[in-house]
């Protein structure tokens, strides 16, 4: 693209019931070293004051130039929104989204992104002209618990995403975060050449972002993700809505994996996926088994190799999260919050599963 575009980067934030919010997610573009030239908010079928907070930013003068758009009847979900905003701008730039526009950076509006995620993710389109986008490396919001048991949940899902952030799949990575992904715009505009959109609009597409990357990559593009491109989002703060996040966000997987069979872009996806359901399968069956007994009959009278297993799952998982801090690291070690949580995580997999198999998703209202 020439030196001549309207637009080096434009931020598209869907934003659904967020009032809570989304002044610090659009705070936190404000924030940029590296500005946007444009925010687009697509308020999305909300009831509460999201669309007023949005204005608010939008009128302040020393904030970059933003656009609040109002979609009140949208039964797509997030792509609907997203494809509502791309279009607003494609009309904006004369048609095609190339010949204006260089970035098109999408975020969740729970989200806040680090000081220099738009210029360091720039730096990482810029390395390779077959990139088509970059994902963001997420990280939990902490000190948000107001009891014990919170503080245990809230914890794990810290130490989850820390130790997701440090170990993707850098060269091929499994999908682009919804809490922040940065395009570049021909990857954009050849999935609207292709099939007339980027995010698939069906009711039953419950991970937009998921099945977008798999399109990028049927289409040529390559995607990454940068450990120093950091969003850091909302954690899910009870039991239920922690469960109601990951199966949904495990049964659009299963139900994307499905759809498109077993191919060169989502074989490393369905290994993932068995290889966690059998790893926690061992976890829960064999490891708790033998740790009761180790409890039982004293460590001295176990067999050497479990004494091994047992060292190396103390030291392992520690290592893993070695980034998040001492803490963590300790947790870690301690094996028991790990191997509650792994209960709750097989629960949500295997229903998942039996979900995408037994049970349609239904329209949204």
């Amino acid at each position: 693209m020439g030196g001549n575009a309207l637009y080096d980067t434009v931020i598209l934030v869907p934003a659904r019931n967020e009032e809570v919010g989304v002044f610090t997610s659009l705070r936190s573009l404000a924030a940029q070293s590296r500005r946007p030239d444009l925010i687009v908010v697509v308020v999305n079928n909300s009831t509460d004051r999201t669309e007023e907070y949005a204005n608010q930013f939008a009128d302040d003068p020393q904030t970059p130039p933003t656009v609040v758009l109002t979609l009140d009847d949208n039964p797509h979900k997030k792509a609907g929104a997203l494809n509502y905003g791309l279009d607003w701008l494609r009309e904006a730039v004369g048609g095609r989204l190339t010949s204006q526009v260089r970035h098109v950076l999408v975020m969740d509006a729970d989200t806040e992104l680090h000081p220099k995620f738009i210029e360091r993710a720039r730096n990482v389109i810029a390395s390779d002209p077959q990139i088509g986008g970059v994902s963001a490396a997420c990280l939990g919001r902490t000190d948000l618990w107001r009891n014990p048991w919170q503080r245990y949940l809230l914890g794990m899902q810290i130490i989850e995403y820390g130790r997701a952030a440090n170990a993707r799949y850098r060269k091929d990575i499994h999908t682009m975060s919804g809490a922040g992904s940065f395009y570049r715009s021909e990857a954009l505009q050849s999935l609207l050449d292709w099939r007339g959109q980027v995010f698939w609009e069906d009711h039953r597409n419950l991970v937009e972002d998921y099945e977008t990357t798999l399109a990028l990559k049927e289409s040529g593009w390559k995607v990454t993700a940068n450990q120093l491109c950091i969003a850091y989002t909302d954690l899910m703060p009870t039991l239920r809505e922690l469960i109601q996040q990951r199966e949904r966000w495990s049964r659009g997987t299963v139900d994307t994996l499905r759809r498109r069979g077993w191919t060169k872009f989502t074989w490393h996806s369905i290994t993932t996926l068995i290889l966690g359901i059998l790893g926690s399968a061992y976890v829960l069956g064999w490891g708790s088994t033998h740790l009761v007994m180790a409890v039982k009959q004293g460590f001295t009278n176990m067999p050497l190799v479990f004494l091994l297993l047992f060292a190396f799952w103390i030291v392992y998982p520690a290592l893993r999260v070695r980034n998040l801090g001492w803490k963590a690291m300790l947790v870690e070690a301690a094996l028991i919050p790990e191997l509650v949580f792994t209960v709750v995580r097989s629960y949500w997999l295997v229903s998942s599963i039996v979900k995408s198999y037994v049970t349609r998703v239904s329209a949204w209202k």
